[in-house]
């Protein structure tokens, strides 16, 4: 059994990395629609290295979340995230939606794009973990060892809305 964790929410680097690997946005574009988003009140301040919620944000997720997927995607206690680097702006909180609940947002384009993979990330780094069984078995042949890993997912936890990609 294996568990994989969820990837805490969007800092300024890591949300335009994750934007030009889910949506080919340059850093450019990914910021100046990030700042659109914020000028309309959509997103908190998207010039931060903090990976930290608001206890408020937490909660709205936490209920949002219990809401439409159940209380078993809903871990027993909120997920923290601590920002590893020594020189970290963290005046603001992460990057993330402004609300989560009884929302109506009216975007598009690019700023509906962006906005639903900050919301998506968000929601995400609150779940419970993914969980999955894996088996490996290795085969010896005349000498020459073959290794074969197969996984399978036994619970969706956080995948069930966000999945980081991989350069």
């Amino acid at each position: 059994e294996k568990k994989r964790n969820p990837a805490p929410p969007f800092t300024t680097s890591t949300l335009q990395q994750e934007a030009a690997r889910k949506l080919h946005f340059s850093s450019k574009r990914t910021m100046s629609t990030a700042q659109k988003l914020y000028e309309q009140g959509f997103i908190t301040y998207m010039r931060t290295d903090a990976t930290n919620l608001s206890n408020e944000a937490i909660s709205e997720i936490r209920e949002y979340i219990n809401q439409e997927y159940g209380n078993n995607f809903v871990p027993k206690q909120p997920n923290i995230y601590v920002t590893k680097s020594k020189n970290a702006q963290e005046a603001h909180e992460a990057i993330r939606p402004t609300h989560f609940l009884n929302q109506d947002v009216k975007l598009t384009g690019d700023e509906l794009k962006l906005y639903n993979l900050i919301w998506k990330r968000t929601i995400a780094c609150q779940m419970c973990n993914a969980e999955f069984d894996s088996v490996s078995v290795d085969i010896d042949v005349n000498n020459t060892t073959f290794h074969c890993v197969g996984t399978t997912r036994t619970f969706d936890g956080f995948m069930k809305v966000y999945t980081e990609d991989k350069d």
